[in-house]
Order: C-alpha cells, then structure tokens, then sequence
C-alpha cells in the first residue's frame, strides 16, 4: 500500500529526481515553455506551481525569506530574479493553475513515450513567434516590390 506516499518515482533516483525538478523549473522559468513527456509534465507540475505561489505573494517582510526558499530549490540567480521580478507580479491577481499541459499527437522517435508541451498559462512565446514571422515575411515582400519596381 502507498500509505503518503507523494509524486511519481520517474524510474529515477531521489537525487536524480531532485536534479530533475531543480533543472526543469529552471528551464521553465527561463523558457517559460517546454516540451517534454507527459509523465514529467504531470509529476513536475505541482512543483513548478509551488514555487510561482512562492513569488507571486505581496509580502514585503518575508520578500527576502521567500527568495531565500527558492534560491535553495533553483540553485540559479537569474532564474530566481526572473520569477520574482516577471512570472510572480504576472500571476499576482491569480488564485492558482499557472501552468498549461498540452498533449501533443506524435510520439518520441527514440522510446515512443507520449510527448506534451508545458508552458506558464499567459505565455506569449507562441505570439511572439507568429509576429516575428509575419514581420520577417512583411520584409520579405516589400522588399520583392522594390526588386519589381526597379
């Protein structure tokens, strides 16, 4: 019986599953979109949600004791800059769900393992590559009628 027994072994080592929820939050917060397995998605959710309730709270007198917890799990700066200074604030109005799996159709070539993308719930990445491409293609196309008119 798994009497409290809590989160997903991963067929890892704890140490391992440690530098796995360490790595992949960090990755999360940088990237703010990651695609990964859907059994990493579910078992890496909750943590990543732990720590953006962690910095999403309007404390000033415990600021420093929650940049404290979180540097102890991320073990990098930047990443705990970035979630206190842009993800927190961001997701200061909401009560909780910060995070969006999304199942993807295909299959890891190498294992056949389920794939899904897990990203923050307002990223823009996806927006800012659409207008990154149609601007590109706005280029390419003003510059075919100078060609055409000279």
């Amino acid at each position: 019986m798994r009497h409290k027994v809590a989160g997903k072994h991963l067929n890892r080592s704890s140490s391992h599953r440690k530098a796995l929820r360490m790595n992949f939050a960090v990755a999360v917060i940088m990237h703010e979109r990651v695609t990964t397995t859907v059994a990493k998605a579910k078992a890496m959710r909750g943590f990543v949600e732990k720590l953006i309730t962690l910095a999403r709270k309007d404390d000033p007198a415990t600021r420093l004791h929650r940049i404290r917890q979180a540097a102890s799990v991320l073990q990098d700066k930047t990443a705990v800059k970035k979630l206190f200074d842009e993800i927190g604030p961001r997701f200061a109005n909401r009560p909780g769900g910060y995070i969006r799996v999304l199942r993807l159709a295909d299959h890891r070539i190498g294992d056949g393992s389920y794939k899904a993308i897990f990203e923050l719930v307002d990223n823009n990445v996806l927006e800012q590559q659409i207008k990154a491409a149609e601007e590109a293609e706005a280029q390419v196309d003003e510059t075919a009628t100078e060609d055409a008119v000279v």
